[in-house]
């Protein structure tokens, strides 16, 4: 074990209010794809770009083509959790891990037995008709082809907060209190460069900042620990107690 990770592990043993804020590179290690890294779905090439497919304005005008790319790209139910959403649900268990925050929208902390989860960004596995609201799986528009509708003729919609759309009031509020009330926040797996999600950092008022990503982040000149590394080889290391 690195002195690092040792400074973790003594820090998670010392607090008894910690929240979890992740982003995609804590899914990556289930071989789900980035959007922002080299290799990610930005920087492939498309008809469009897929910050543009995954925009309101082209969910309703060209609502075909951004389910080809939807069902392709971002729908990936045969991931499983990593070590990461693994430990996390331990920390949950043991009553130290008071909250998940997460960018994503795989539903892979639920997976891991993970409770309190604010998604920020919705989930793949909630998805409604725009018309009667009635619910369907994720399942059901993967095996879904063109555009999946419901019986009474509606188009279904995920409940993915697409460009151009706002986060639910609520998660937002949840989100925030429980930041603002922690004695400790990791933060991982996240470049820190998408917002508002990223301005959620700015609640936090308590003793432990930590921060685990591949690459520098804005918020490492403030925190206490800094590691470098793959966050699923960072807390496959540690120990729930």
């Amino acid at each position: 074990m690195t002195d690092e990770i040792s400074r973790l592990q003594q820090i998670i043993d010392g607090s008894g209010n910690i929240v979890f804020f992740g982003g995609a590179g804590v899914s990556t290690e289930s071989g789900i794809p980035d959007f922002r890294s080299q290799g990610g779905l930005y920087s492939q090439k498309y008809d469009y770009p897929p910050e543009e497919i995954v925009s309101h304005t082209f969910f309703v005008r060209r609502t075909e083509e951004f389910y080809a790319f939807y069902r392709e790209k971002m729908l990936f139910l045969q991931a499983r959790p990593n070590a990461a959403h693994i430990c996390l649900a331990r920390l949950e268990e043991s009553g130290r891990l008071k909250a998940v925050v997460t960018q994503n929208i795989d539903g892979l902390h639920q997976a891991a037995g993970s409770k309190n989860v604010f998604e920020l960004h919705g989930s793949v596995h909630r998805n409604y008709c725009t018309r009667c609201h009635k619910f369907y799986s994720a399942e059901y528009i993967k095996s879904s082809s063109g555009i999946p509708r419901c019986g009474c003729g509606g188009i279904i919609k995920p409940d993915v907060v697409l460009y151009e759309e706002s986060l639910d009031p609520a998660v937002m509020r949840g989100a925030a209190e429980a930041i603002s009330a922690a004695d400790t926040l990791i933060v991982g797996g996240t470049s820190l460069v998408v917002y508002p999600a990223a301005g959620f950092l700015g609640y936090f008022r308590g003793r432990h900042l930590v921060v685990i990503n591949k690459t520098p982040t804005p918020a490492d000149g403030g925190a206490e620990l800094v590691i470098n590394d793959s966050i699923a080889k960072v807390f496959s290391q540690l120990k729930v107690r």
